[in-house]
């Protein structure tokens, strides 16, 4: 058992959980709070959604351990919120609900749509409700219920007010580093990180000179399959190609295929892949954007790589790009990337090593539960 604490609904809660226990079932069954409500459990249908530190999660792919000391909201706490009265409201008026079990996420999810993308049109807000699925409605009423609070005059919105700190204070467990800033590289562009999208930034250390590693980085077919997971399908040697990315996330797999456009500045040894993809199985859509830059370290002997990665998803996949875990997921894709770039520039004739997403993500959580415990080796 572990002791947390965390803020739901406004109010400091202190609880001992068990370290497999979801978010999702704390908040059903330890605080009662059923309308956050259980569909997949996978991540996928959305009927779990609730506001985790400002932004929407599944919750029942994020453990309550992960959880300490972040402020959650589920649909229970936004019962004085003017913005989701008008949802609530307008949900009614255009028959957006039957049954109703998705609803409450689905209100979740529409609010954070509203805030983010004020005045979307309908493309827009198919788009990014298309991670919360209905089995009753066709959609039609839910789509005509957003549009019309989307397009109405920004009610006021009151913060919810920060908890008090528990009276009997647990001995702090140390929240997982995923879930915690980074120590951030140096910006590789001022571009701002776009609405609605995750930002990733990592940093790899390459053991050969700045210009080897640029070069490398210019020969879209040598440095392609060092990318694990990626292939080359199509490339006759110019600004852009045709690939595929193919991952396996838990029970979920995805090949994303679509086109990646390049851009480069030799002088600052920098420079931008932007890219679109589509998963046929499930529908989703990616679009995303690599932006990096090489610094000489070690008396110009070695490499530093400052990497930003921008990226967006719609479609039944959309949440999880957002959760924590996938960012030290990239951290483990990054690793790997740079051992194959320096068996690239060694001349090793072995393939690179290619994507193990099973064993990545195991050692991914196993790596949290040490962190969580304070345990070593």
């Amino acid at each position: 058992m572990t002791r947390i604490a965390l803020t739901v609904n406004g109010a400091a809660v202190v609880a001992e959980v068990e370290s497999r226990l979801s978010l999702a079932d704390f908040l059903r069954e330890r605080r009662r709070l059923t309308g956050t409500h259980l569909g997949c459990e996978h991540g996928v249908c959305g009927a779990c959604t609730v506001e985790l530190d400002g932004e929407i999660a599944r919750s029942c792919i994020n453990l309550a351990v992960a959880c300490d000391g972040a402020v959650v909201r589920t649909i229970e706490g936004f019962d004085d919120d003017p913005l989701m009265d008008q949802l609530r409201r307008a949900f009614s008026r255009e028959h957006a609900l039957q049954c109703g079990y998705c609803t409450p996420g689905m209100l979740i999810a529409a609010r954070d749509l509203c805030r983010r993308k004020p005045g979307a049109d309908e493309a827009t807000i198919r788009k990014e409700m298309s991670g919360n699925l209905c089995r009753c409605t066709g959609y039609v009423g839910i789509i005509r219920a957003i549009k019309s609070v989307i397009g109405a005059p920004a009610p006021t919105i009151a913060p919810v007010a920060p908890a008090a700190a528990p009276v009997a204070a647990a001995p702090s467990v140390p929240r997982p580093a995923a879930a915690r800033a980074r120590p951030a590289a140096p910006p590789v562009s001022s571009t701002a990180t776009r609405q609605g999208w995750t930002r990733v930034e990592e940093r790899l250390e390459v053991p050969f000179p700045p210009d080897q590693v640029w070069a490398l980085f210019q020969d879209i077919r040598r440095v392609a399959p060092c990318m694990p997971g990626a292939e080359l399908v199509d490339y006759d040697g110019g600004p852009s190609a045709k690939g595929r990315v193919t991952a396996k996330f838990g029970p979920i797999a995805a090949s994303f295929e679509g086109e990646a456009r390049f851009a480069a500045d030799p002088g600052a040894q920098s420079g931008t892949i932007a890219g679109t993809g589509r998963d046929r199985r499930s529908a989703t859509r990616a679009e995303g954007e690599v932006r990096y830059r090489l610094t000489p370290i070690d008396s110009g002997k070695a490499t530093r790589v400052d990497i930003v990665l921008e990226f967006g998803l719609a479609g039944p996949l959309a949440q999880f790009g957002r959760s924590a875990l996938i960012k030290d997921f990239v951290a483990r894709l990054t690793a790997q990337f740079a051992h194959n770039v320096a068996a690239a520039l060694s001349g090793s004739t072995a393939p690179p090593a290619r994507l193990d997403a099973g064993g990545m993500l195991w050692a991914v959580l196993r790596a949290w539960l040490r962190r969580l415990f304070g345990r070593g080796g």
